[in-house]
């Protein structure tokens, strides 16, 4: 039996404050004002759990974290706080780190399928109503009834514009398909790929396995999505990393309660993921938090305000480190007020008052014990990073994506036959048998020979009939052929 992990000493008071691995799936949150030093305490915990093997997903929005993959030093304040705080066996050190970039820009593309993301969260992604959602559902069903497969956006466009030519057809089994939603759908499409989602969408699709990588020493890999431009389409932000979250609960096996996690998923700017949410797709992510630990995954999220997040996940979140609020309106008084109260008591400490007063790095801090109990709050100082503070030069950043495992493999974009191709081809195929019934119908009112002259009226009249007739059949039969039917 492998040893347990060590604990996680994450900050200091009069002794170390640390996480239990084996309660660290038990998930988390990191909150404060801008500038307390919420991003020092993110980093911090990442080089932690990749210490003790545990692989890391985050998003860089700032772009200021991919710099872990650097050791440390040459920094005055971080020199003071390993001073303050007497860490005399302090060492700077790197972490591995493998970049990724939806824009496949500065990091290996990051793709999922069209089918993957599913109707529900492209529609929040689209910015839907309910009615355009109903719509696009039908659109995916009947893609899936038919065996076409929406990987990339060229596939949906191409599956809502025969959804929509073919509407009246598909009223009676799946419901009314109005031209006005499809139109509505094509538009917002039209935005999503002016924001470079037509990049997102596609293969090789990922493979969520090489987010739980460890290097040679051992250490987890800490995966970071290089997200300074995908954070100008917070929506598409917001959902894909949701979409991630599905994944990892949807592929990865029950585990019960590991010895620590499989996998750390930090979601920064967290906010974004519940403004105007649908509460069907919020009772889902409830869901999902719920029983993602489960699966080994630890979820920690990262924003300025804990009102940010809905109760009902909040009081899953077991790990808290809470920096500073500010409290200049009502509203902010009573965030801080519902901030102190999620804190299991400390009859030494007005929560309160220490809420409003903490300094930059430092925090007010909460873990979960042995028997899972929340321990009381504590005012304490965030330990300093090993790696290096500050941005990663435009060189270091290629370094450090060509030098990956997985360079190569997400790089070159697939495009195997789906929806778009097969429509297509349908659509030419239709085109050519129209053709050929029109060639049929010109060659018979070729001019007539003296014999076929005499044809009487009534035997014109039913060969009009049966020519009329086969033509309905053919069209019957081209469109019986696009379902795979004829």
């Amino acid at each position: 039996m492998a040893a347990a992990a060590p604990p996680l000493p994450i900050a200091k008071a009069e002794k170390e404050i640390v996480i239990l691995p084996k309660m660290a799936n038990r998930h988390g949150l990191i909150a404060g004002a801008t500038g307390t030093g919420k991003t020092v305490s993110l980093r911090v915990l990442a080089e932690q759990f990749s210490a003790i093997g545990v692989p890391v997903f985050m998003a860089d929005v700032k772009g200021d974290l991919a710099t872990i993959s650097q050791p440390g030093g040459d920094n005055t304040k971080i020199a003071e706080r390993i001073k303050d705080l007497k860490l005399g066996d302090f060492k700077f050190e790197a972490y591995p780190v493998a970049l990724w970039d939806v824009f496949g820009e500065k990091g290996h593309p990051l793709r999922a399928t069209v089918s993957e993301m599913g109707p529900l969260l492209l529609s929040r992604i689209l910015n839907l109503n309910d009615t355009q959602s109903g719509v696009l559902n039908a659109v995916f069903k009947i893609a899936d009834d038919n065996g076409l497969l929406l990987l990339d956006l060229k596939d949906l466009r191409s599956m809502l514009q025969f959804a929509g030519d073919n509407a009246s057809k598909f009223k009676t089994e799946y419901g009314n398909i109005s031209t006005a939603s499809i139109g509505a759908i094509q538009r917002n499409l039209l935005i999503l790929e002016d924001q470079g989602g037509d990049k997102f969408f596609g293969e090789p699709a990922l493979d969520i396995n090489d987010l739980m990588q460890t290097d040679a020493k051992g250490r987890g890999v800490i995966n970071i999505i290089m997200a300074d431009r995908l954070m100008q389409a917070p929506n598409l932000y917001a959902t894909f990393l949701l979409w991630l979250l599905a994944e990892l609960f949807e592929q990865l096996p029950e585990v019960g309660d590991p010895p620590k996690p499989k996998l750390v998923f930090f979601f920064d700017e967290a906010h974004l993921l519940f403004e105007d949410v649908p509460k069907a797709l919020e009772d889902k992510i409830e869901q999902v938090v719920r029983l993602i630990r489960s699966k080994g995954v630890g979820v920690y999220f990262v924003t300025q305000n804990p009102i940010d997040i809905p109760d009902t996940i909040l009081g899953q979140l077991g790990n808290r480190v809470q920096h500073a609020l500010r409290a200049f309106s009502p509203k902010e008084q009573k965030a801080v007020k519902v901030a102190a109260e999620t804190f299991r008591a400390n009859p030494k400490l007005n929560t309160t008052k220490a809420i409003l007063e903490l300094a930059v790095g430092e925090a007010l801090i909460s873990v979960q014990d042995e028997k899972g109990a929340p321990t009381v709050v504590e005012k304490a100082w965030v330990l300093p990073p090993h790696s290096r503070l500050g941005t990663l030069t435009p060189d270091e950043s290629a370094k450090l994506v060509k030098s990956s495992v997985l360079y190569g493999h997400y790089e070159k974009m697939v495009d195997r036959e789906s929806a778009y191709e097969k429509l297509k081809a349908k659509a030419v195929q239709m085109q050519q048998e129209e053709a050929a019934v029109a060639a049929e119908v010109k060659k018979k009112k070729a001019p007539q020979s003296e014999t076929e002259k005499m044809i009487g009226a009534a035997a014109k009249s039913a060969a009009h009939a049966i020519g009329s007739q086969i033509g309905r059949q053919i069209i019957r039969g081209v469109l019986g052929s696009i379902f795979g039917k004829r």
